[in-house]
């Protein structure tokens, strides 16, 4: 994690190819908040390349307690998703699914051939990615009479917090994102107030 509460991925979808012998490694390098979105994206490229012989793929997910995960997807083991991952840890991003498909060209590669093939195809990607910085966030959901509105929205444009959500009843709610470092603060300030009851939790 970096010292202060931001973290590098990247913008948008971006792809990349490389070519060794015949065989050809197509890439690509997806934004993702969940697993979930990863077995999506899989799911679509493996339908999108069903003639490739191998989907192969990695992905990092969170800051703090990141999820990693590796797939050779049928390569000789550690020759396809761990040189893919090391692309993603070496350009320091997380929230991210690297996918590399394989069309076979005839010719065996061996392990260090594949390993370089993989590693070249990841890094293309990455290489025209757009690489962004966000912020680590946590969600706060606010709860209060009506008569605080105005002191809650003050304090939300104060402490910088985009709003998700937003309902004005009789008794009103207030969903927003507070950087982390700015969170533990932001929280005792709401605390201080009367008939505010606050909920918060990590951004997923």
């Amino acid at each position: 994690m970096n010292n202060d509460d931001t973290y590098l991925t990247i913008l948008e979808i971006s792809k990349g190819l490389y070519k060794e012998k015949g065989s050809k490694f197509i890439s690509f390098a997806h934004p993702v908040q969940s697993e979930e979105q990863v077995k999506t994206i899989v799911t679509r490229y493996k339908k999108e390349h069903k003639n490739a012989r191998h989907h192969c793929y990695a992905y990092k997910i969170g800051v703090e307690s990141a999820i990693r995960r590796m797939n050779d997807d049928g390569e000789p083991s550690g020759t396809a998703g761990k040189p893919i991952y090391g692309q993603i840890l070496s350009n320091n991003l997380t929230n991210i699914l690297v996918m590399v498909v394989r069309y076979f060209g005839g010719i065996l590669l061996g392990a260090g051939g594949l390993v370089t093939a993989y590693k070249n195809a990841a890094s293309e990607a990455l290489t025209n990615a757009t690489i962004i910085t966000k912020h680590i966030r946590t969600i706060f959901t606010i709860n209060y009479n009506y008569d605080n509105t105005n002191t809650i929205l003050r304090l939300i444009k104060q402490y910088n917090a985009n709003t998700i959500a937003s309902t004005y009843t009789a008794e009103c709610e207030q969903k927003v994102a507070v950087r982390q470092s700015l969170a533990k603060e932001f929280y005792n300030t709401l605390n201080t107030l009367d008939s505010v009851k606050i909920k918060q939790e990590s951004e997923s």
